[in-house]
């Protein structure tokens, strides 16, 4: 059975006993950990996101969503549920947002010293075209690539089969910019990538899905109706 902790705070940095579900502090929903981002105090006050769920201290937690972050910074639900006075930034949702890319592109980069990145349209293509999908865990491309070359290998993923018979298509990662593929991969020009199969590739793939969970919730609309009743008429001031 899931194990559900005190609803405003949790204990501490998490363990294997820790809980596996957690009330966002905004919305009051109960969602599985992996649905939301925990909070904590710097010891000079300021509230920043633990995406690691390691940093010291009792933690609150949000929906992966930038606008219930924003919205926890407006009602000031950092100070009510830490309760003490805490600072949190105007630009914690931002800010939130940023760290959430540098945990993408360092597993990333984590992915590729393991060998289970390769890039280049080509090259990706080649290992489509002579090993099936089955090989390729996920495509990569730039947000800025061009439309023909995502149509063309999205296109080559689509048609082939998989080595263990599941159904054609895998998963297409398209959340970081090409001059952010070339720092996570120290190459230039990267527009397209294959992720192998293996573990670093797996946490770059979980870890690209909180990002994309945070920046599709940021919809006033997806905000407004996860908010309590009496708060949802306040949800766009």
């Amino acid at each position: 059975m899931l194990a559900i902790a005190d609803p405003e705070l949790d204990h501490g940095p998490r363990t294997n006993r820790s809980a596996t579900m957690r009330m966002c502090a905004v919305s009051r929903d109960v969602r599985p950990i992996d649905e939301l981002i925990r909070f904590v105090v710097t010891p000079s006050g300021e509230v920043v996101a633990d995406l690691k769920r390691k940093l010291p201290g009792r933690g609150l937690w949000v929906s992966a969503s930038r606008g219930m972050v924003a919205e926890a910074v407006r009602r000031h639900q950092f100070s009510k549920g830490f309760k003490r006075d805490v600072r949190a930034a105007a630009t914690l949702a931002a800010d939130t947002e940023a760290l959430l890319e540098r945990f993408v592109l360092d597993a990333l980069a984590m992915a590729a010293k393991a060998g289970q990145v390769i890039s280049g349209f080509t090259k990706v293509a080649d290992t489509l075209d002579r090993h099936g999908q089955g090989s390729v865990r996920a495509l990569i491309h730039a947000t800025d690539g061009a439309v023909d070359g995502i149509r063309k290998l999205d296109a080559v993923a689509g048609q082939n089969g998989r080595d263990d018979g599941q159904p054609a298509g895998i998963p297409i990662v398209n959340v970081l910019t090409s001059e952010q593929l070339d720092l996570a991969l120290g190459r230039s020009n990267v527009i397209h990538a294959a992720l192998l199969a293996g573990p670093a590739s797996d946490t770059f793939l979980s870890r690209s899905h909180l990002l994309v969970r945070y920046r599709m919730a940021d919809d006033d609309r997806t905000v407004a109706k996860n908010l309590p009743i009496k708060d949802r008429a306040n949800a766009h001031d």
